[in-house]
């Protein structure tokens, strides 16, 4: 009598790791890339040449803000947003890393801040401006103030619990969105340069999270209710205040080559606000996107299970 074999059981030590996507894996490389790219358009359109300077100028030199308690929040935005103080931030988030035992993120954190400032410190110093609007001004591309700001913000999203990245990407964005057009009412920056200042650390979170995924092989997990909520609330914002940029930035633009004083400076400055609304709610919204589903890391705790 023959018996049939059964088929060994595979043990839990030896049992398959779920596997990614390849696209889950390149993907924030591909944000970095990305952000990168629109870094040097944002150059190219509204530094070198004299239609973008002009529109750019017009937008920050349009901020005459009458209202007291709006001129009270942007000043303190701007008198709260210095390097001690975001520097302690930092380090504070890059210990919740290391107290959670997720050292890459910690890594990751103290990466963000170091390469987003020490980049935009450099190509604020070394990128020509040409004076295509009349103004003589010196380059002001891209915004030390809204990178620091940003990268603070992107780094507490980074360490903070999966399930709280979203609450805290809100939170963000506010701030930053304040902090942005603070620069440009005070005429510190015009609003391509805190454009490109929140691309940049998008580029630089991009890429750690890119490392993350390639170090943490674990399935990816699904995002929480929360996170999904910001995301909807950050895409409606962006929609309505792009749309709004957009007619505004046309406006302005035709403006400027036929009858320039036919757009008030107010109504530039309104234009060049809504356009840093949309594009702040669009890069906290990948973000959030990046890290709301960061695989669990390899380290095992007890009961076999891993965080």
């Amino acid at each position: 009598m023959t018996t049939v074999a059964s088929k060994p059981a595979r043990s839990a030590g030896n049992s398959a790791v779920p596997a990614r996507s390849f696209w889950h894996t390149v993907s924030p490389l591909l944000v970095s890339v990305l952000a990168a790219g629109g870094v040097a358009a944002m150059y190219y359109v509204f530094v070198r040449t004299s239609l973008g300077q002009l529109v750019d100028t017009t937008a920050m030199s349009g901020g005459d803000v009458n209202h007291p308690q709006v001129i009270e929040v942007l000043s303190k935005a701007l008198n709260y947003t210095h390097l001690t103080l975001l520097g302690l931030v930092c380090v504070l988030a890059a210990g919740l890393g290391v107290v959670q035992r997720r050292f890459d993120l910690a890594i990751g954190a103290a990466f963000v801040v170091g390469a987003a400032n020490l980049a935009t410190q450099l190509l604020k110093s070394r990128l020509p401006r040409p004076d295509l609007d009349g103004t003589a001004m010196m380059n002001s591309f891209p915004s030390g103030h809204v990178t620091a700001a940003a990268s603070v913000a992107f780094v507490l999203v980074l360490v903070f619990p999966r399930a709280l990245r979203g609450t805290i990407g809100l939170i963000g964005a506010v701030y930053v969105t304040v902090v942005a057009v603070a620069t440009v009412w005070a005429e510190w920056h015009r609003p391509s340069d805190t454009i490109a200042a929140l691309l940049i650390v998008l580029a630089c979170g991009g890429l750690v999270v890119w490392g993350v995924r390639l170090r943490r092989r674990g399935a990816t997990r699904p995002l929480h209710l929360p996170n999904m909520l910001v995301m909807g609330i950050l895409a409606v914002t962006s929609a309505v205040t792009a749309a709004a940029g957009l007619i505004g930035l046309l406006a302005v633009a035709l403006t400027e080559r036929g009858s320039p004083e036919f757009v008030s400076g107010q109504f530039a400055f309104s234009t060049g606000s809504a356009g840093i609304v949309a594009c702040v709610a669009g890069t906290f919204i990948i973000w959030v996107r990046l890290t709301a589903d960061e695989p669990p890391s390899s380290r095992p705790v007890p009961g076999g299970k891993k965080k």
